[in-house]
């Protein structure tokens, strides 16, 4: 889990229910290592041959029966200390592949899998010179980075020089070149997919890729950047198209070599068919988990730690009822100075959660530059419509004074 992760408290929370032991590995040394030396343990993310042997040391004392990765962070350290412990693991290979853009491409292009045309570039290129080479509408990313951080189409030459310059800055920040290393002096520019766009929630069982929940994004994502907005569940897509979505998302994950654990695919839906834009293993990001109950009420999380120690969740079934997630984007560069209408939000009809996770005091950044959110908000309902509803008027009645 790293630090600046959304997902420990829903890890943490679904483990203590199950009643399983959790050891929280996180890049950071917590104040704490020395008094729950079973319970927390430092190693380095960038690292994976330390982090291997950090924990096979570790393991030498405390057992481990699965290791599970919750975001593009660690899948590939997690994968390696899977491998070094004999666990059930994707392989190193494919994990770095769903990791890093360009060998996602690349493979899937070599697969026949349906996609963005893509080039990929050094970032001391000449931009004006790498726009004479490229077609558009196109769109500009970092390799490595995710949740649509640096994501920016550019519809002529020169909004193609100012994207390629802003992602230069992001590419230039010592953080991001820590996480990135090589990674963080190329950048990908990937043919314009106009079409809706929906998001697949899959998990592996005994090698088949099985999809959990399907999720439309209402808002069309047209650029210039593509902050995600709200996600519905079910699909409200044909059977067909929802097959099509289904049946590409695996032919990806084929192609990546990804054969364990759970599958986030992004995918674009233009009139000749589904083309994958993303395809990660891991699960969903942020808070957006929160929007799936399994069973009796079980989380994802409960899912994925019940799968990775290989006890059956085959039975498990999405709950019937149509469910939704709000993020909160963030209108502009600034400091958090006030949140009004949270009350209001929560009383809205089928919303069952308002969570503001950035805090009074906090400089915010949005898209391309930023990559967090002001908080999230979630309901259920009888039909995907009512909730998308519930959603957007949620929306309309938070209001958030940020002084620049």
């Amino acid at each position: 889990l790293p630090t600046t992760t959304y997902r420990t408290p829903d890890f943490l929370a679904a483990a203590e229910r199950l009643g399983f032991d959790v050891t929280v590995a996180s890049e950071e040394a917590s104040t704490l290592e020395g008094l729950n030396p079973s319970g927390l343990l430092t190693v380095d993310f960038d690292n994976a041959a330390s982090a291997v042997e950090r924990v096979k040391e570790f393991a030498r004392r405390f057992p481990v029966d699965a290791v599970v990765g919750a975001d593009d962070e660690t899948v590939i350290v997690s994968a390696a200390i899977a491998e070094a412990l004999g666990l059930p693991h994707n392989s190193a290979d494919s994990v770095l592949a769903a990791r890093h853009k360009p060998t996602m491409r690349r493979r899937l292009d070599e697969a026949h899998v349906p996609q963005p045309r893509f080039r990929l570039f050094s970032i001391e290129e000449e931009p004006s010179r790498a726009a004479s080479a490229v077609a558009f509408p196109c769109v500009l990313k970092p390799t490595f980075l995710a949740a649509s951080r640096g994501v920016i189409r550019a519809d002529d030459a020169t909004r193609f020089t100012e994207a390629w310059r802003r992602i230069e800055k992001i590419l230039a920040e010592p953080d991001v070149q820590r996480r990135g290393g090589e990674w963080s002096r190329e950048i990908l520019v990937e043919e314009y997919v106009p079409g809706a766009e929906v998001a697949l929630e899959g998990l592996f069982r005994e090698g088949e890729l099985v999809t959990l929940a399907l999720f439309d994004k209402p808002d069309l994502m047209e650029g210039p950047f593509f902050e995600e907005t709200i996600y519905v569940t079910p699909s409200r897509l044909s059977e067909e198209a929802q097959q099509s979505v289904r049946d590409t998302a695996a032919r990806a994950a084929a192609a990546l070599g990804l054969r364990h654990g759970p599958v986030h695919a992004e995918l674009r839906i233009p009139p000749d068919g589904p083309r994958v834009i993303e395809i990660a293993g891991r699960s969903i990001g942020g808070l957006c988990s929160r929007t799936l109950r399994f069973g009796t009420g079980m989380s994802l999380e409960e899912l994925l730690l019940k799968d990775a120690l290989g006890l059956d969740v085959a039975q498990e079934k999405r709950e019937s009822r149509a469910a939704g997630v709000l993020m909160l984007p963030i209108p502009g560069v600034g400091k958090l100075e006030e949140i009004r209408g949270a009350a209001e939000a929560r009383a809205v009809r089928g919303i069952e959660e308002v969570t503001i996770s950035a805090h009074l005091g906090q400089r915010l950044v949005p898209l391309p530059e930023g990559s967090r959110y002001l908080g999230f908000v979630f309901a259920r309902a009888e039909s995907p419509e009512r909730v998308e509803a519930a959603l957007r008027e949620a929306h309309r009645r938070l209001e958030f004074r940020i002084r620049a």
